[in-house]
């Protein structure tokens, strides 16, 4: 049973647990880290480590999209960004990553991302993720999905992310005609991940839609603003189980038809990845701690990708710092600090390890304490 605490006469909320929160627990077992693989699969594709990058214009851009997937995750270029917006943002990119903290960034992402949005660029951008030679995959809002797609669609895509702050199955609206999930993606050949959700009941209708992968969470770090802005916080630890159970149920309704989940909020650490992954996500997506290396195209600036809604903004913008090192530093070591902020995924390994477990499936069994 959910621990349910009554907060007052008639109301009552569930609690929920942040992967700060809990901590996990070896079992009797050990391994050698040698002998620990972190490959997962989306669909037909794979991949040697569980990371998809956020699609925020301060880490992905074609070149650093195309880095990643050499790397073995998976980058998401945002055809809502400034890639498809300018023929050449750098410009802009670096006069953001060198606004001061006195600077209005706010006001200026709302600026910047005024200029409208190009579909030649879209095709363009899309021929260079593919030049990369990895798996291409972009990221659309679901309010532009019907506009965008066939345009997305023409330029070849391998991977479709619909990515909103919240994004449901059952959009109703009396102005516009909603995105129907389950239809757009029955008519379509290529997988598609869909999100962010944060609760049991809407990962499994988003699963009913017949996509390939959910996201859970949505993307909250120390600079998002979303929960003063629209009171919404999302404990990670318990939205990711609560995903993985919906997943469960979904495999028995449909006799075996398996969805990746992609943890997206609070991971900044290699512990925050493996605690992820413990609770039941395939992979994680990383935003804020790509923006650490020497690759991201800001510079080491940092802004989530609702940071610029042009009338509500929920997320602030981290003034540039030092880069850490290389994206396979950050990714692979070796690392010189002791924080779990460099060689993410050589600390996911030797988590695994310690604990006995040989992949990212047997790893999901894990168990878990809580310590607060």
């Amino acid at each position: 049973m959910r621990d349910v605490v009554e907060i007052g006469l008639g109301k009552t909320a569930q609690r929920g647990y942040h992967l700060d929160d809990i901590a996990i627990v070896p079992s009797r077992r050990t391994r050698d880290v040698d002998d620990v693989s972190t490959a997962w699969q989306l669909d037909a594709y794979q991949f040697g480590i569980p990371c998809v990058g956020h699609p925020s214009d301060a880490t992905m851009s074609p070149a650093s999209a195309v880095r990643l997937g050499q790397l073995g995750g998976l980058g998401v270029l945002n055809v809502e960004g400034l890639w498809t917006r300018y023929e050449n943002p750098t410009k802009v990119l670096e006069e953001l990553s060198g606004l001061d903290e006195d600077a209005r960034t706010t006001k200026r992402l709302q600026e910047v991302y005024a200029e409208p949005i190009r579909p030649d660029l879209i095709a363009e951008r899309v021929r260079e993720l593919r030049a990369g030679g990895g798996t291409v995959a972009v990221r659309v809002s679901p309010q532009h999905t019907l506009a965008l797609a066939p345009v997305i669609l023409d330029a070849g895509v391998d991977i479709l992310v619909i990515q909103g702050t919240i994004v449901s199955a059952e959009h109703v609206s009396t102005t516009d005609e909603p995105l129907n999930l389950k239809e757009f993606i029955a008519d379509l050949d290529l997988p598609v991940v869909v999100g962010g959700c944060t609760d049991y009941k809407t990962a499994l209708h988003l699963m009913r839609t017949g996509a390939a992968g959910v996201i859970v969470g949505i993307g909250g770090d120390e600079w998002s603003t979303t929960e003063s802005v629209l009171g919404i916080r999302v404990p990670m630890a318990t939205a990711i189980a609560d995903a993985a159970a919906a997943r469960r149920d979904y495999l028995d309704e449909t006799g075996g038809r398996y969805v990746h989940l992609i943890a997206d909020g609070d991971i900044q650490t290699s512990g925050d990845i493996a605690k992820a992954l413990g609770c039941g996500a395939d992979a994680v997506m990383l935003g804020e701690p790509l923006s650490l290396c020497a690759e991201a195209p800001a510079g080491g600036a940092w802004w989530h990708s609702a940071a610029s809604h042009p009338s509500l903004p929920r997320g602030a913008f981290e003034t540039a710092g030092d880069p850490l090192g290389s994206m396979e530093q950050l990714l692979f070591g070796p690392a010189d600090e002791p924080d779990g902020q460099l060689n993410l995924f050589g600390g996911l390994r030797r988590a695994m390890a310690k604990c006995g477990y040989r992949d990212l499936k047997e790893f999901q069994k894990v168990g878990l304490v809580l310590d607060r």
